[in-house]
């Protein structure tokens, strides 16, 4: 039986290393980031937080990193990318506040740094609060308020804060001025309404406007035309004539009375 040859390896050329990593680099010349062995070779940091270091600085300046954004595009979990997030801030890497932009929204804004920060930079002090809101001065319109209010009762959907019925009285108030019943107005404001009402205030503005009725004539109306109703002085039988009498039964009866 023949004896399987063993076919060594074929020697290493000579300067190179026997073991461990061999390198062939080939140069970038786009598409490339440079990252530095201070972050690739950090002896404290795990390799998931080293890794998530070296894609967010691959990233271009604007693009989105929150926490469930990560997790979708790695196989990581979210517990485990928020843990490697707080290892790079504590390492000087990575610093995330939250800032107030104009509209008043409050979102998170993350900084990375190619080279480790001694000591995070402060975040910008806050925007002032705004003002508590005075409350409304007492009601010009307390009928109009009062059945403002009470939408809530009928359609959920239609509660409104007290700044909101401040500024919706006025507009009830025309309605109830032109003899529009209250019922009436809480009947056009909560009958047919969408399955979801987002803004009950501009809602409700909506309605007041589009549906106001016209108001009532002022002049007299015209005196009535209709004929008034007589009693029959004969049979008691009520029937419509200028004057009292007889009615029409009684009164072709009386030529076969006389006969």
């Amino acid at each position: 039986m023949a004896t399987p040859q063993v076919i060594a390896p074929s020697r290493a050329p000579s300067g190179s290393p026997t073991a461990g990593v061999h390198h062939i680099n080939v140069r970038h010349t786009t598409g490339f980031t440079v990252i530095g062995n201070h972050l690739a070779q950090h002896a404290q940091l795990s390799l998931t937080a080293i890794g998530l270091a070296a894609h967010i600085q691959s990233l271009p300046t604007g693009a989105r990193v929150g926490i469930k954004l990560l997790a979708a595009r790695f196989p990581e979990s979210e517990a485990r990318i928020a843990a490697a997030l707080r290892e790079l801030e504590a390492a000087g890497y990575l610093h995330r506040d939250r800032v107030r932009l104009a509209d008043g929204r409050v979102v998170t804004r993350t900084t990375s740094y190619n080279q480790p920060q001694a000591k995070a930079p402060a975040p910008p002090p806050e925007q002032p609060e705004p003002a508590p809101s005075v409350p409304p001065e007492p009601q010009p319109h307390p009928e109009a308020a009062t059945l403002l209010t009470g939408l809530r009762r009928h359609a959920p959907q239609l509660t409104l804060s007290a700044r909101d019925i401040s500024e919706l009285a006025p507009a009830v108030a025309t309605w109830l001025a032109r003899d529009v019943h209250p019922a009436t107005v809480r009947h056009a404001l909560t009958s047919d309404l969408p399955p979801l009402v987002r803004h009950p205030a501009g809602f409700v503005r909506n309605r007041l406007t589009a549906l106001l009725p016209p108001p009532l004539p002022t002049t007299p109306e015209p005196p009535s035309t209709a004929i008034p109703l007589q009693d029959c002085d004969r049979c008691d039988r009520v029937f419509r004539a200028p004057e009292p009498g007889h009615c029409r039964d009684c009164r072709e009866a009386e030529p076969h009375r006389a006969a």
